[in-house]
């Protein structure tokens, strides 16, 4: 058994790559239009000001379960706590930094910048198909490829840094099927990570995703099971600050 401070570095890699809350954004144009009525229509999107997300944790490749709460406000906030091993892991984004409370001692530490960098994005939630423009986030149509029978857009997700996310859409009802990052291994290696996501129900008038399922380098590594979404119940910003 992996000491508990391996077990933790592990999971906050693990989310960081799993939860890239997906966003995508013929031309990019007309995709996305098709996307903005898939989810619920650019109204309703617009709309949303703050979600919570909350379910199961499962880190299959270490035999693993726990709980996770996920809770971000638009454009730039962002928290999740997990429960794991007797172990309660708390990272939250506030805007500028993020910090995290270290699993073994209670303190609390600063995350490196690659690290906040990904955890910032959660924060834009719809905004970044919304208004992509506004954080340089630009969106390139590459074809429809064909995965077991099915048919599905691809579009890739680029971000002023030049990391890309590779959205695949249905193309019968242009909601994500999976994206593809490269991403860190708990090792530290670069790693072709892909999220599959499914379960989609409509919540409050927008269609999500309530099951999200990882692999990398092609071997299934975890998943997320959320039994249940609530957007738009007024978090405080308070929430996104760890003392």
């Amino acid at each position: 058994m992996k000491n508990r401070s391996t077990v933790a570095v592990f999971i906050l890699v693990f989310l960081l790559n799993l939860v890239q809350l997906s966003a995508v954004a013929q031309t990019e144009k007309a995709i996305i239009e098709e996307m903005f009525k898939a989810l619920g229509g650019k109204e309703v999107l617009s709309g949303i000001k703050d979600t919570r997300m909350s379910g199961t944790l499962e880190l299959i490749q270490y035999g693993m379960s726990g709980s996770l709460t996920m809770y971000l406000k638009e454009p730039n906030k962002f928290r999740m706590d997990i429960e794991v091993m007797g172990m309660t892991i708390t990272t939250v984004y506030d805007g500028e930094k993020a910090m995290a409370t270290n699993p073994q001692t209670g303190e609390i530490m600063e995350l490196p910048p690659d690290q906040a960098k990904l955890f910032s994005r959660q924060g834009l939630g719809f905004q970044s198909i919304l208004y992509p423009e506004k954080f340089g986030i630009t969106y390139v149509y590459r074809g429809i490829e064909e995965i077991d029978g099915k048919k599905y857009h691809i579009l890739e997700q680029k971000f002023q840094d030049g990391d890309v996310i590779t959205n695949y859409l249905d193309a019968s009802t242009f909601l994500t099927y999976k994206t593809k990052i490269k991403a860190l291994s708990p090792s530290g290696a670069e790693v072709e990570s892909e999220t599959i996501y499914s379960d989609y129900k409509m919540v409050n008038g927008v269609m999500t995703a309530f099951s999200m399922t990882q692999y990398q380098a092609g071997v299934e590594s975890g998943r997320i099971t959320f039994n249940e979404v609530v957007y738009n119940s007024g978090l405080d910003d308070t929430l996104f600050v760890l003392k």
